[in-house]
């Protein structure tokens, strides 16, 4: 195997390695990497929960004495600041790594080019540029976060043939079938935060948490749109906001008895600005989440809150479940309506994958 195909080898099972740290590591990136000495890997790492220690710092101390003179293989570019640990370059230069084999620049301010910069002055070989496409989808919600400053968001819908959430009385559960409703769960692992609507937690009174996986500590930061703190005091979000982080996204204007009775049940309560229509503004409400250091979001309904989100073109990619069902028109939309009137004018996605999940259809999308 030539040099070229080695090196694709081993970033590829670095970037298996990243994809441990999904929806465990904001608002860090999830970076991988692989150090490699005489065609044998030494060390690996990945970003631990937290974002601390980062994959470099943890393949350097698998890697031990054997690191010198050996390649790095990094999913992202090695971070160049003074944090809470010191920068992953210079830890990879004192070790006597050789050469560096990477992929896009880190675009936080903070490194930009500086990591790469840091290992050639140390005099590393820095070789870069590799399976950027992956790269960029890797560290996406990332990416995201610094360059528009909003999470990178997913919109998961499952529904009928019709396209229908529920029927006219309400009953939606279940359209789909469980082998699908575990992929969901395996969805809310590999994101920050899990989003929903007001009308789906009165409806559904969902938890929003991850079962059958013995994945239960991964369960993400739940995400309320609730403008007006319509909740019910006893709702399941509210009952195990102690076990699992629950943030209320709500308007100034919200009844402060509510607020403070949420906030002392262990919700966390964040005021966001309206809209025009005076509802919480969309992409006001992502804003917010980045700031806090969401990444990833996953927006499971409804179809009010599903509407507003693709009207604003703020949906990066649409996970859909479709079941072998029908409902019919009375039947409750996956989308709520937002008043399009020309064709052309329709929000656009691109079909990227499409494959059976026991008696439903998946089919991922991402936006044009």
């Amino acid at each position: 195997m030539d040099t070229a195909a080695q090196d694709l080898r081993w970033l590829d099972l670095a970037f298996a390695l990243a994809r441990r740290g999904l929806g465990r590591v904001w608002p860090n990136p999830a970076v991988g990497c692989v150090i490699v000495r005489n065609g044998q890997p030494v060390g690996r790492g990945w970003t631990q929960p937290g974002g601390r220690p980062h994959a470099e710092a943890m393949a350097l101390v698998a890697a031990g004495p054997a690191a010198r003179g050996a390649t790095a293989y990094v999913t992202l570019e090695p971070c160049a600041h003074h944090g809470r640990t010191p920068p992953c370059a210079t830890a990879l230069a004192k070790a006597g790594i050789a050469r560096l084999v990477s992929t896009i620049e880190d675009p936080d301010p903070r490194v930009s080019g500086r990591g790469f910069a840091a290992l050639r002055a140390s005099g590393v070989q820095v070789d870069i540029g590799h399976r950027v496409p992956e790269a960029r989808a890797q560290s996406a919600g990332f990416l995201s976060r610094i360059e528009r400053a909003r999470p990178n968001l997913t919109l998961k819908l499952a529904t009928t043939l019709d396209g229908r959430i529920a029927t006219a009385q309400g009953e939606s559960r279940w359209i789909s079938g469980p082998q699908a409703r575990r992929m969901a769960h395996l969805l809310r692992v590999r994101h920050d935060a899990i989003l929903v609507g007001a009308g789906t937690a009165r409806a559904d009174d969902p938890r929003l948490d991850v079962r059958d996986l013995g994945l239960g500590a991964a369960s993400p930061v739940r995400v309320l749109a609730d403008g007006l703190l319509t909740l019910p005091p006893g709702a399941k979000l509210l009952r195990t906001a102690r076990q699992q982080p629950l943030w209320i996204l709500h308007l100034a204007g919200a009844d402060p008895a509510r607020a403070e009775a949420f906030a002392a049940a262990g919700a966390t309560l964040i005021s966001c600005a309206a809209g025009p229509d005076g509802k919480l503004d969309p992409a006001g409400m992502l804003a917010t989440l980045a700031a806090r250091g969401i990444t990833r979001l996953l927006c499971e309904g409804g179809g009010q809150l599903a509407a507003s989100l693709i009207e604003a073109g703020l949906v990066d990619q649409l996970v859909c479940v479709t079941a072998g069902r029908v409902i019919g028109g009375d039947g409750v939309p996956g989308i709520a309506a937002f008043g399009l009137a020309h064709l052309a004018d329709a929000p656009g996605f691109r079909l990227v994958a499409q494959r059976r999940i026991g008696d439903d259809l998946l089919a991922e999308w991402v936006a044009r």
